[in-house]
């Protein structure tokens, strides 16, 4: 699957587009963490712990609008754009979404 976040893939033509897929997941916080980040915003610095979530996040939601492209019978999508929300205290979601597309190589002219 290609990915991309511009509106079309280099070398490639768009020969069927399929609209649009998305992913999301909704993590929580872990109490230690909590703890560890509690000492980071007092002293500064960056909580890791909370970096490692998000970017776990993001690959899940993006693995599941990859998976709804796939079904969609796409080989690529465009336009990826991510969207963070908090649903309740200590938890976020992480939405992923695009536009699921199916592209082939551009033939040489000869």
């Amino acid at each position: 699957m290609i990915l991309t976040n511009i509106e079309a893939v280099p070398g490639k033509r768009i020969v069927a587009h399929y609209g649009m897929v998305s992913g999301s997941t909704v993590r929580a916080k872990h109490a230690g963490k909590d703890i560890l980040a509690g000492f980071k915003n007092f002293f500064g610095g960056e909580i890791k712990g909370y970096t490692e979530l998000m970017d776990e996040s993001r690959k899940e939601a993006t693995q599941r609008m990859i998976q709804q492209a796939y079904k969609m019978g796409a080989n690529a999508i465009v336009n990826i754009r991510y969207a963070t929300s908090a649903i309740t205290v200590g938890a976020a979601e992480v939405y992923a979404y695009g536009t699921a597309i199916k592209v082939e190589d551009i033939q040489p002219k000869a």
